[in-house]
């Protein structure tokens, strides 16, 4: 947990700093703790993020949610989403034999933080 912990301060950091290659790196790092640490991951999702960080464009990927199965999320330069999409959904159906979905996204300053603005307007 401790370790963690440090990662996250210093994703915030990077974040700040627009590093995107460090935060992917502290992705992929948070990822190898969740398996190996707390063991949560699944041959499944060790396909995906396997495949995912091949691809070009992507800074990092980790499993996301409770684990045992689930989801991933990857961070993907956004001129590179559209072939990130085609290519994983097709790697991973050829290797599991299995269908996934990928579902595109933009960090955005969320609803928490849009609430607070308007609460203390």
């Amino acid at each position: 947990m401790v370790t963690e912990n440090e990662r996250v301060t210093s994703a915030a950091l990077a974040l700040e700093q627009g590093d995107l290659s460090t935060f992917g790196a502290l992705m992929r790092a948070s990822h190898r703790s969740l398996r190996d640490d707390y063991q949560v991951s699944c041959t499944e999702l060790e396909v995906m993020i396997e495949i995912a960080d091949r691809q070009r464009g992507v800074y990092g990927s980790r499993l996301t949610g409770g684990g045992f199965g689930g989801c991933t999320i990857s961070l993907v330069n956004t001129e590179n989403s559209a072939e990130f999409q085609r290519r994983v959904v097709e790697a991973y159906h050829s290797a599991t034999g299995l269908f996934t979905g990928i579902h595109l996204c933009q960090a955005s300053q969320g609803v928490g933080a849009a609430g607070l603005k308007d609460r203390n307007s």
